[in-house]
C-alpha cells in the first residue's frame, strides 16, 4: 500500500461540502471543550454545543461523529478525544491516529488539531500511522480511501520526516501480516531487495552454505529444519561523511513451530509475528538512506523459519555461533536468541559505536510488560539512547536489569553456555537478555529490544495503533540513528 496524499490549506476558507473535518475534543472540569487551533472562535463554540449534545466527552481512544453546525459546510465532524490532560505532540499525534483508524470511506479527511511546528508534524504522523489498513492477499488496494489534509502549514524537512517514518512502519506492518506460507527467509530477502531498487543501500546475501562456511552456526541450526532454507541478510547504508556507525540486528524468525521443542498448537498460532525485528531494521535502514541520515549503518537480518523433521535441531546438541562461542541447545524453542547471537557477534566484529538489536524474544515480556511497553536492556549508554528516542517520538519502553546471578543458570557441561534452563519460568526475559550480552563485543554500547508484547496488539485499536501488527519501536530505532 502506498501513503494516501496528503495536503495543507492555509484557511478554513478551503474546506469543502465533501470534506470530514476532524477536531479534537478535550475533557475538562466543565464540560467537553473543542480543540482546533485554524477555526474561529464562533465556529469552536458551536462545535463544543454540538458535542455537548451528543454526550462526546472528550475520552482518549474514543471518537464521535456527527453532522456539522448550520454554519461549517462540510460533510461531517469527527470529534477526537484528548482526554483532561495537557495537550501535547504525543497526545495530538494519537488523537489523530485513532480519528484516522476510524475513517474508511470518503474524498478527503481534514485535521484541525494543530497550525505549525513539532505538534502539527506529530498530528500529520498519526493521521498517516492510523491510516493504514490490511491488504488480503489476492486482493487489489481500495483506491476509494481518502486523501489527508491538515489546517497549517509544515515545512519540507519535517513533512518528509513524518512521512518517511510512517511509510517505515507500514512496511513492517505490511511485512508482518504476510501470511507465513508467502513469506520465508528467501522471499523475505526478495521482497526486502525489492524495496531497496535504486536507494544506494549495499545487499550482501548469506545462503546456507555461506552461513555454514563463515561458521553462523546459530541460524544454521535452527534452520536447517525446514524446507525454506536459512538467510542472512546484510544491509549497508554508507553516507558519504559518516558521523559515527551504528550496527542494527534484527530477528527473523519467519514462522516459530517451536521445533522439536513443539508448542502448542494455540500458541503457534501468531508465530509469523516473529521476523518483526528483521523488519523493523530492514524497514529503519531504508527510511535512514531515504533521509539521507549522516549515521553509517550496517543491518544484520537474521532469517530462518523454525519447523520439526528429522533434519532439525535436537535438544542437547552443540552448536559453534560466529566467533567461536559454543551452545547447548537445550529448547528448540529458545531458536531467537541463537540466530542473535550469530548477528551480535557479527556486529561486533565492526567496532561500531553503538549496536541495538530488536527482536520479539520471549513470552515473558509480554507477561512481565503486556502489549504497550518494550523491555529494555544493554549497557547504560545504550540504554539510554534509546530511552530518549523512544521519549521524542512517543513510544513506550521500560529498562528492565541483566542480573549476573542469572548467568548461572545458563551453565553447560558440554559448551559455553546452554540457551535456556528447562523448567525454569522465572525472569525469562531477563535470562534471554543475559544469554545475547554474551556475543556483544566488550565496551560496545548495546541495546536490546524485545518487543514480543507491542509488536502485536491482539486488543481493540488504541491511538494510531491498529489491532494486529502495530510496527511499534520502528520510530524509535529510526530516531536513534538520525539523531
Amino acid at each position: 500500500m502506498t501513503l494516501p496524499t496528503t495536503s495543507f490549506l492555509d484557511s478554513p476558507n478551503a474546506l469543502d461540502s465533501g470534506d470530514i473535518l476532524v477536531v479534537g475534543l478535550q475533557k475538562t472540569d466543565n464540560g467537553a471543550v473543542v480543540h482546533a487551533p485554524g477555526l474561529d472562535s464562533d465556529t469552536q463554540e458551536a462545535l463544543t454545543l454540538l458535542a455537548t449534545a451528543i454526550d462526546a466527552d472528550g475520552s482518549l481512544d474514543s471518537a464521535w461523529r456527527q453532522g456539522p453546525p448550520p454554519s461549517l459546510h462540510v460533510r461531517s465532524v469527527v470529534f477526537t478525544g484528548l482526554g483532561d490532560e495537557a495537550i501535547t505532540a504525543d497526545r495530538l499525534r494519537e488523537a489523530a491516529g485513532y480519528a484516522a483508524l476510524q475513517i474508511s470511506k470518503g474524498e478527503r479527511v481534514v485535521f484541525a488539531l494543530a497550525e505549525s511546528g513539532d505538534e502539527l508534524a506529530a498530528v500529520v504522523e498519526g493521521a498517516l500511522l492510523g491510516s493504514h489498513r490490511v491488504q488480503k492477499p489476492g486482493k487489489s488496494a481500495d483506491e476509494a480511501r481518502p486523501t489527508l489534509a491538515f489546517l497549517g502549514s509544515l515545512d519540507d524537512a519535517s513533512l518528509s520526516r513524518a512521512m518517511v517514518s510512517t511509510e517505515a512502519v507500514w512496511r513492517v506492518r505490511d511485512l508482518v501480516t504476510m501470511p507465513p506460507n508467502l513469506l520465508n527467509p528467501v522471499s523475505f530477502v526478495d521482497h526486502i531487495t525489492s524495496l531497496a531498487d535504486g536507494s544506494g543501500l549495499e545487499i550482501e546475501i548469506l545462503d546456507e552454505k555461506k552461513l555454514l562456511a563463515e561458521g553462523m552456526g546459530g541460524i544454521s541450526a535452527v534452520g536447517k529444519g525446514s524446507q525454506n532454507p536459512p538467510r542472512l541478510m546484510i544491509l549497508r547504508y554508507r553516507p558519504a561523511s559518516p558521523s559515527r556507525h551504528v550496527a542494527l540486528v534484527g530477528k527473523g524468525i519467519t514462522f516459530d513451530s517451536g521445533g522439536l521443542s513443539l508448542k502448542a498448537p494455540n500458541a503457534m498460532v501468531g508465530m509469523k509475528y516473529d521476523m518483526t525485528g528483521a523488519a523493523v531494521m530492514a524497514a529503519v535502514t531504508l527510511a535512514a538512506s531515504a533521509l539521507s541520515s549522516t549515521t553509517s549503518i550496517t543491518a544484520y537480518l537474521c532469517l530462518a523459519e523454525n519447523m520439526p523433521s528429522g533434519s532439525a535441531s535436537r535438544p542437547n546438541d552443540v552448536i559453534t555461533i560466529k566467533g567461536g562461542k559454543t551452545v547447548e541447545i537445550l529448547n528448540t524453542d529458545a531458536e531467537g536468541r541463537l540466530v542473535m547471537a550469530d548477528g551480535l557477534a557479527l556486529a561486533s566484529e565492526l567496532s561500531p559505536d553503538l549496536i541495538i538489536d530488536i527482536a520479539t524474544l520471549t513470552g515473558a515480556a509480554r507477561i512481565a510488560l503486556g502489549e504497550r511497553y518494550a523491555g529494555l536492556m544493554g549497557t547504560p549508554e545504550g540504554v539510554a539512547e534509546v530511552e530518549a528516542s523512544a521519549a521524542r517520538v512517543g513510544e513506550r519502553v521500560w529498562g528492565m536489569p541483566l542480573p549476573r546471578e542469572l548467568r548461572s543458570l545458563l551453565t553447560s557441561d558440554v559448551a559455553d553456555i546452554a540457551n535456556a534452563k528447562p523448567g525454569e519460568v522465572l525472569g525469562g526475559m531477563l535470562l534471554a537478555g543475559v544469554f545475547l550480552k554474551e556475543f556483544v563485543g566488550e565496551g560496545i554500547p548495546w541495546a536490546h529490544l524485545d518487543i514480543a508484547g507491542p509488536a502485536h496488539n491482539s486488543s481493540g485499536a488504541f491511538g494510531y495503533t491498529p489491532k494486529g501488527a502495530s510496527g511499534a519501536l520502528t520510530r524509535t530505532v529510526l530516531d536513534v540513528v538520525l539523531s
